[in-house]
């Protein structure tokens, strides 16, 4: 009974008992540290939302909210039913109209003739890379048409390429008849097409020697060394090396092609001979300036943006797939 009596005397003597070493203490709850770092961790998952958010918001308002009512306006009437809804009257009156079906035609043109308006400047800017003699020279001489106005430069072609202009003399000269550059339907479409390209290749000529300073080069010494032709070094080396920059200049030549060729249209041709050099942004001027059908206009303008929405994902689908091949 004595011992049982004296258990807990001895626990509370035991726990009481410090042998010179004080109680270890629990240590105090700061709870503001933890709020604190919470906040921290907090505001680094906002801070790339809140840098972004002024771009997103200018973009919303002015290029995706004035789409939506335009695609919204497309579904309109014009003349007598101004503001009426017609539903998809004017996508029928725009199938029905033989000069939206040659844009359409040259559009397919464009797509088809893309190739050539991209390897042009990356074929320039390959020998530009590889230092040939005069690089520097031919630098800034192919980049000078880029700054000239589509307007100077339809201009000085319509003078070129007339019927007794320069060109035609010295096709005369080698024995060649002279070309109606801009009076035949069947070769008026290539002649712009080629000044555009003349005019603005020199952007995609930049693009390119920016995707050139970030190629290995040890891999241009690696095929030198095991003896590979130019043609060899250009397919197996440089456009895997550069399949990126070749898809930006594919998708940003398209769009230049589609959307930037107004003014040699206008100065040049003016959609002649025929209607055989029409596109879909000189038909959007014509039956909104001219026509005053701004309904018909917008319906034309979705097309526009629906072709290169689908052309652009396409071409992207495609490159992609050619460089997971290569």
């Amino acid at each position: 009974m004595t011992i049982g009596k004296s258990l807990p005397s001895v626990r509370s003597a035991s726990a009481g008992r410090t042998d010179g070493v004080p109680p270890s203490a629990p240590p105090p709850r700061n709870r503001a540290v933890p709020r604190r770092a919470a906040g921290g961790r907090r505001a680094e998952q906002l801070a790339p939302f809140v840098l972004v958010a002024p771009a997103v918001l200018i973009l919303v308002l002015l290029r995706l909210w004035p789409l939506a009512l335009g695609v919204n306006f497309s579904f309109t009437g014009d003349g007598d039913r101004d503001g009426a809804m017609v539903g998809f009257a004017n996508y029928v009156d725009l199938l029905h109209d033989p000069l939206f079906r040659q844009a359409l035609r040259n559009v397919g043109l464009l797509v088809l003739l893309l190739p050539v308006a991209v390897a042009i400047p990356g074929l320039l800017a390959t020998f530009i890379y590889l230092r040939v003699p005069g690089h520097r020279f031919y630098r800034s001489v192919y980049f000078f048409p880029a700054v000239l106005s589509p307007v100077i430069v339809g201009a000085i072609f319509n003078l070129l390429l007339s019927f007794d202009g320069p060109v035609n003399v010295v096709l005369s000269s080698v024995g060649i008849g002279p070309v109606d550059w801009l009076g035949d339907p069947d070769v008026a479409m290539f002649a712009v097409v080629g000044v555009h390209v003349w005019a603005t290749f020199g952007m995609a000529l930049v693009v390119f020697l920016a995707g050139f300073a970030t190629l290995d080069a040890a891999l241009l010494d690696a095929a030198r060394v095991d003896g590979a032709s130019l043609a060899q070094v250009i397919w197996h080396v440089i456009i895997p090396s550069l399949s990126r920059t070749i898809q930006f200049v594919f998708v940003t030549t398209m769009i230049g092609m589609l959307t930037s060729m107004f003014g040699l249209l206008y100065v040049m041709t003016s959609g002649g001979p025929e209607g055989s050099t029409y596109l879909p942004e000189y038909y959007i001027w014509i039956q909104q300036g001219r026509m005053n059908r701004p309904a018909l206009a917008s319906a034309a303008s979705t097309v526009l943006f629906v072709i290169m929405l689908v052309v652009g994902l396409v071409q992207l689908k495609l490159l992609r797939r050619a460089g997971r091949e290569d």
